[in-house]
Formats: C-alpha cells, sequence, structure tokens
C-alpha cells in the first residue's frame, strides 16, 4: 500500500506591505488635519479680530476709529498715526484713574471678606449635621439664579435708607454673599475626608484652625475659582453702581466708561482704551492664577 506525499510547497500570498495599506489612510489624516488647522484659524481669526480693532482703535485718533473702516484696507489694523491721547485724556482729564482705583479697592475687599464668609458657610453645610441644613443649602443654591437686575432697585432703595448710598461700604455689601462661591466650595469640602477634621479635634485643634489649615490648604483650586468669581462679579457691576452711587469721586470704572458716550458725541478712541483698561486686568489676573486650576485635588480614600 502506497501512500502518496504531495511535495509540492503551498502557494504563498503575495502580501502587500502594511506601509503601503497605510499611505493612504496617512495621507488622508493628514489632509483632514490641515483642513481642521485652516477652519481652527478662520474661527480664531474671526473672534480675535474685533479685540485687536479695539486695541489698535485705542491708540488711534479720535477721527481715524472709524474712518479707516471704509473703504475696508490694512489700515483698518495697521495704522497711520499713533497716538495716546485716548489714553490720557480717559485716565486724567475724565477720572477714569480714580475710577479705576475704587473699582480695584471694592474688588480686593470683597474678595477677602466674601471668600471667608464663603468658606466658613461651605464648611458648617459640610460638617455640620443639623435640622433644614439642606433646606438651607437649596435657598443658596436658588439665591444665585435669581438674576441681580430682578432685585437691584429694592435693595439700593434700602441701602438708601440706611444711609449706605454714595459710599465703599454700600458697593462691597452686596458682593459678599456670593451663592455661587458657596456652593462650589461646599461641593469640594465633601470630598475631603472627615477623618481629618476628627484627627485634628483629637489633638486640640479648634474649627478656625480646621478650617484654615486643613480645608483651606487642600482647597486651593476651588478657593482660587470661588476668589475668581466674586473678583469679576464685582468687576464687571455696572447697574448697582449706577443706582447706588451719584458721586463722581467713587464712581467705578464700568460707569466711568460709559460716561465716555455723551448726548450728542463719543469719544471712540477713549471708550476702546477703557475698554482695554477693564479688560487687561481680568487678564492678568487669570494668567498669574491658571496654575492653581491644573492641581488635582486630594485623595478621596482613607487609611
Amino acid at each position: 500500500m502506497s501512500v502518496e506525499v504531495n511535495t509540492e510547497a503551498a502557494p504563498f500570498e503575495t502580501l502587500a506591505p502594511s506601509s503601503v495599506k497605510q499611505a493612504p489612510n496617512g495621507r488622508r489624516n493628514t489632509m483632514s488635519r490641515a483642513i481642521l488647522t485652516a477652519v481652527a484659524v478662520v474661527v480664531g481669526a474671526i473672534f480675535i479680530l474685533p479685540a485687536i480693532w479695539i486695541l489698535i482703535g485705542s491708540f488711534r485718533p479720535n477721527i481715524d476709529v472709524l474712518t479707516t473702516m471704509s473703504p475696508l484696507s490694512w489700515q483698518i489694523i495697521i495704522p497711520t498715526r499713533v497716538t495716546f491721547e485716548n489714553y490720557v485724556g480717559l485716565i486724567v482729564d475724565n477720572g477714569f484713574g480714580l475710577a479705576l482705583l475704587n473699582s480695584l479697592v471694592v474688588c480686593l475687599a470683597s474678595v477677602a471678606l466674601g471668600l471667608l464668609i464663603s468658606a466658613m458657610a461651605a464648611y458648617a453645610l459640610t460638617v455640620y449635621r443639623f435640622r433644614g441644613r439642606e433646606v438651607v443649602f437649596a435657598i443658596i443654591v436658588i439665591s444665585f439664579m435669581v438674576p441681580f437686575e430682578a432685585i437691584a432697585i429694592p435693595l439700593s432703595q434700602l441701602f438708601t435708607e440706611w444711609g449706605l448710598g454714595n459710599t465703599l461700604i454700600g458697593l462691597i455689601l452686596p458682593g459678599l454673599g456670593n451663592g455661587l462661591a458657596i456652593f462650589n466650595l461646599r461641593q469640594y469640602f465633601q470630598g475631603i475626608p472627615n477623618s481629618y477634621r476628627e484627627a485634628a479635634m483629637l489633638d486640640g485643634a479648634s474649627e478656625p484652625r480646621i478650617l484654615l489649615s486643613i480645608f483651606g490648604r487642600m482647597s486651593g483650586p476651588a478657593l482660587t475659582n470661588s476668589a475668581l468669581l466674586i473678583f469679576l462679579g464685582q468687576w464687571t457691576a455696572y447697574l448697582w453702581p449706577l443706582l447706588l452711587v451719584t458721586d463722581k469721586n467713587l464712581q467705578l470704572a464700568p460707569v466711568a466708561l460709559a460716561s465716555t458716550f455723551g448726548e450728542h458725541a463719543a469719544s471712540y478712541g477713549q471708550n476702546f482704551a477703557g475698554a482695554v483698561l477693564l479688560s487687561l486686568v481680568p487678564a492678568v489676573t487669570m494668567f498669574v492664577l491658571q496654575r492653581f486650576f491644573g492641581r488635582l485635588s486630594i485623595a478621596s480614600g482613607e487609611k
């Protein structure tokens, strides 16, 4: 009995190199990235061109701000004449420098006191168990959902009756009770293990020391975010100082900036200069504090 053995080798499949197969996909990916990059550049230019126009317009003579817009040309972003008269006239002649100083005083005082009050309220709502705690927290959440414009007029009447009109205290007080800051801090404090507080109490630490030394040191990002919320709320406030303050020496920067538009004339150059100065302070603040935003919170596990 003979057994036939097929000694013919199996045909080998001719396989294309992987690089050949991936080449079309690589070209498509490169084209997609190029298209997306071009779209991103165009969209970014659409958003940034008005800001560049305002910045350049703040260094133009007032008569050149609008005349360079028709017909459209490169002169709209490349000034033919550069002057600092808008900044000098705004800060010195119109008293915008004093208004900026008033805004800084109000904002810094509001941040210092408001952050302390918000941290204490968030700490109490986090660590203490008392009847009606959730109701109190719900009221705080609802408070920052109500537009301030809805209560600004009756509140200004109350402040005037209390003798707080035309005072820096009257400008500071509404910014202290920031419900959004309390909400933000409470949510962060809830991630701190309660065993830290219990261990500190066994060592004889008081509640203020626990708040400052443990919760405060572990809540850098939340404190920074809350401070920015309070600062920006006061820095951009317009309606409240307009209602409460009639003394020009106590005007805040947004109200003083609005005075550059008169009934029959408007100084666009000074208005642009004021807008640049008002935008510069929050931008610098965000740039300085941005390193706090990326910090990780503490570990949630306990040993």
